[in-house]
């Protein structure tokens, strides 16, 4: 009689069934970044408006931001999204 002996988990070079196709937290929280930058930046084209007038339409709302911080949060894709929604609100008017 044959026995079957699984290889020793050293041998394995894959990884098990249950981790293959999982993404990091990381790549996941990543898209999503990618995606409210990607939505900002179109509303602001849409609207022709650069992120000088973003500006001056958030402090209209009482949101204090400079041009060149707006473009240095937008560009680094770490924003809340209360700060989102209040440019995409900032951008209806």
């Amino acid at each position: 009689m044959l026995s079957v002996v699984p290889p020793s988990p050293k041998k394995m070079k894959s990884k098990p069934p249950a981790q293959q196709g999982i993404k990091k937290q990381s790549e996941i929280w990543s898209a999503w970044e990618i995606q409210a930058q990607a939505t900002l930046l179109e509303a602001m084209k849409r609207r022709n408006v650069g992120y000088k007038e973003l500006s001056a339409l958030l402090e209209r709302m009482g949101i204090h931001e400079t041009p060149d911080r707006l473009n240095r949060k937008v560009n680094r894709r770490k924003f809340s999204a209360a700060f989102h929604m209040a440019c995409l609100k900032a951008l209806e008017k």
